[in-house]
């Protein structure tokens, strides 16, 4: 009876965590990776720098949402199935249902002061990955040849744009660790962490994701349903990079094919860029106005079929994860993969994030507060949301 109580209590508290985090982690997937870090290792301590990483390099690997599978095995890790499905239920739900009323006509994005509250969350997020990255590069980049290794990856990413300069970045990164950073990864232990997830469920979790990659084009044309199905499934299980790189895929399945109209696809990606939470919520508003199938049914259905084969991938490496890092060349590599990263955050901290957001010196001064209220005074994340957004209102012209 305790068990059971202590474990409903866990999937109360991931719920109600990524619940706040839902309806406050504005910015796109790396300022979310910033938020899941001042949440999770900072203030919770449900796992360490180290492991955090580790699971970000991971999902950067894998096709789908990056940040939202970063967020589903946090919930997993912290209690189990319905832990999963809790953390990404609340962060995904306060996004897909602004961006449902927005595809009925709600006007919820209008306004003034709406304008002036959109301001401070991009400059939010300006503070929010400007500290991930000054925190994981103090962690993940403590000597020369990380450090190194981690600029590397800025000029990756600069020069190859797009998911294939981040994968490139994380994959020389890993290389560079394997041969240099051999000796850092004996020194240090690597921690476990033990998702309950089996051998066996993995391999199904494999099956099950190839299955319906397959299934589902020779099904499609024989309802509308299963049509919506593979063509957010598709979607969701070929992009690597998550957020802006699948509206390409989206916009290809949606307007080519008739179903919407290119007016109709861009205003709701402005409406997407707006509200917090994952980009792939995006799916939520097209699958509402797609023609043929009840609104509300139709963005379920979309908004379940892209995110699922992402989750479906990430369930199936897991286990096989912790034996795999517990090499010593695994370990190196991470090393060398973990700077990587830190590098990856760093670019993208300028571009999108900083110059999406920082307009002026007023949005540089608001910016510089809420890093120093976040790094100094060390306030919870929220508070600095709020502090921030009120100045962007105030600034805003």
């Amino acid at each position: 009876m305790v068990e059971q109580t202590q474990a409903r209590g866990r999937i109360g508290e991931v719920f109600w965590v990524f619940l706040a985090l839902g309806l406050t982690s504005f910015g796109g997937p790396v300022a979310h990776l910033g938020y899941f870090r001042t949440a999770f290792v900072e203030r919770r301590q449900w796992l360490s720098e180290q492991a955090y990483a580790d699971l970000v390099a991971l999902c950067q690997f894998l096709p789908g949402p990056a940040s939202s599978q970063v967020g589903f095995a946090l919930g997993l890790l912290r209690a189990g199935p319905w832990g999963a499905a809790m953390a990404w239920l609340a962060f995904t739900l306060p996004s897909a249902i602004i961006l449902v009323l927005f595809a009925f006509g709600a006007a919820v994005l209008d306004g003034p002061i709406a304008s002036g509250i959109i301001h401070g969350l991009k400059v939010v997020a300006v503070a929010i990955v400007a500290h991930a990255v000054w925190g994981m590069a103090r962690n993940l980049c403590p000597d020369k040849t990380r450090t190194g290794i981690a600029l590397a990856a800025v000029f990756t990413v600069v020069l190859v744009s797009g998911p294939l300069g981040q994968v490139s970045a994380i994959v020389l990164g890993g290389l560079a660790g394997l041969t240099l950073c051999r000796d850092s990864a004996a020194a240090t232990a690597s921690e476990s962490l033990h998702f309950p997830v089996t051998r066996k469920a993995g391999m199904v979790a494999l099956g099950v994701f190839a299955g319906l990659l397959i299934l589902l084009p020779l099904l499609a044309g024989m309802a509308v349903w299963l049509d919506i199905a593979d063509a957010f499934y598709r979607s969701g299980a070929l992009v690597f990079g998550g957020g802006h790189v699948v509206l390409p895929l989206l916009e290809a399945e949606v307007v080519q094919s008739g179903w919407l109209t290119s007016d109709e696809f861009l205003a709701g990606y402005g409406a997407a860029q707006a509200v917090p939470g994952p980009l792939f919520t995006f799916a939520a508003y097209l699958g509402a106005l797609l023609p043929g199938i009840n609104g509300l049914v139709g963005a379920l259905l979309a908004l379940l079929a892209i995110f699922i084969p992402g989750f479906l991938l990430l369930v199936g490496v897991l286990p096989f994860w912790n034996q795999f890092r517990q090499w010593g060349s695994a370990q190196a590599l991470m090393r060398g993969a973990n700077a990587a990263v830190v590098g990856i955050l760093g670019a993208a901290l300028y571009q999108p994030v900083w110059t999406s957001a920082i307009i002026g010196a007023e949005e540089f001064a608001l910016a510089l507060t809420g890093f120093l209220l976040l790094t100094v005074w060390k306030l919870p994340a929220w508070v600095v949301v709020v502090v921030v957004v009120f100045g962007g209102i105030a600034i805003a012209p």
